[in-house]
């Protein structure tokens, strides 16, 4: 395969897969039976459960499919060291480097309250020194909960836009779908939030939040004059962007040192952040710059989303002074 694009199909193949494999063991389990805590000594990164195995396991089989025809190096949440496919391959093999979260947003998915999603980011290949911004397609698929009937895909490629389908359970049909971000000038009366949707460091986080909420938005007594969606499940909070659900989202976890550090985003969770570029959304680390990172499982990530232009030049400035006055951006 001359260019990532040939990986496309079976992606989006292995996507469908894990999503069904995962659903259905939604349908044979209780929420308790899912939520086993199954972390291992040599998992990194976050807790994995049992419901991560499950996608997990459909994950590995799937990829052994990928790889006949094309040997990739696959770096996964709950897989601790790369993955050489087809068996017997090096990594020198290897043109493609492949980042995956199987399961991002378990946590509601395993309690039946919220969508999680599959996440693949492919890059050339170049070993560890392969990093998010090398990502040249991606790759996001909804697992919905059971009583939900349609799920989400969605896909680019860098410089060609984003394509998305709707899958319909009930009728097996995949129809077209087009998203599109918000135009909105002002979070008023929107979606605008910053993360702390896990213990740590939540006093600081909701602080800034309200700092940036009252600078931006007339406080009206008794009224909300913005709202938040700690949806805990980056992949999630990039679509709600990418949709046209929420208008900001800042994730500056990694930036709060405190006795009890929280749980923190990786790279892994913002695999697909191509997508949403390609949407328009805007995708920044907290100084502005451009989010990079290793193709790893532990390294900590902050990012700020804008669904337009006009809204980062609103907040940027604001929540930037938030931050700096808190002694947590130079």
């Amino acid at each position: 395969m001359a260019t990532a694009e040939g990986l496309l199909e079976p992606i989006l193949a292995l996507h469908d897969s894990i999503r069904d494999t995962v659903v259905d063991a939604c349908t044979r389990q209780t929420p308790e039976q899912l939520a086993i805590n199954a972390t291992g000594s040599s998992d990194a990164g976050d807790t994995i459960y049992a419901i991560d195995r499950v996608g997990e396991e459909a994950l590995v089989r799937g990829l052994s499919e990928l790889a006949r025809n094309e040997p990739v190096c696959v770096v996964a949440e709950g897989i601790p060291d790369p993955l050489i496919l087809p068996r017997g391959a090096r990594e020198s093999d290897c043109r493609w480097r492949l980042l995956v979260d199987p399961l991002d947003g378990t946590r509601g998915l395993m309690y039946q309250k919220r969508s999680a999603w599959i996440l693949t980011g492919v890059a050339p290949n170049r070993g560890a020194a392969t990093r998010l911004s090398d990502i040249v397609l991606t790759v996001q698929t909804e697992i919905p909960l059971l009583k939900q009937h349609l799920s989400d895909q969605l896909w680019a490629s860098r410089g060609a836009g984003v394509e998305a389908r709707r899958w319909n359970r009930v009728s097996a049909k995949a129809e077209p779908l087009t998203l599109r971000r918000s135009g909105a000038v002002t979070i008023a009366h929107g979606f605008a939030t910053v993360v702390r949707f896990f213990p740590g460091a939540r006093e600081i986080l909701g602080a800034i939040d309200d700092e940036v909420v009252q600078a931006l938005v007339k406080p009206e007594p008794r009224r909300a004059s913005c709202f938040e969606d700690q949806y805990a499940s980056t992949g999630g909070e990039l679509y709600e962007l990418i949709a046209g659900h929420d208008r900001f989202v800042a994730d500056l976890r990694p930036l709060v040192k405190s006795a009890s550090p929280p749980l923190c985003c990786h790279p892994y969770d913002l695999c697909t952040a191509l997508i949403a570029r390609e949407a328009g959304v805007i995708i920044t680390d907290p100084s502005g710059a451009a989010v990079d990172a290793p193709l790893d499982l532990t390294t900590d990530v902050a990012w700020v989303g804008y669904a337009n232009e006009a809204l980062r030049h609103a907040i940027e400035p604001v929540l930037q002074g938030a931050l700096r006055r808190r002694g947590l951006l130079r």
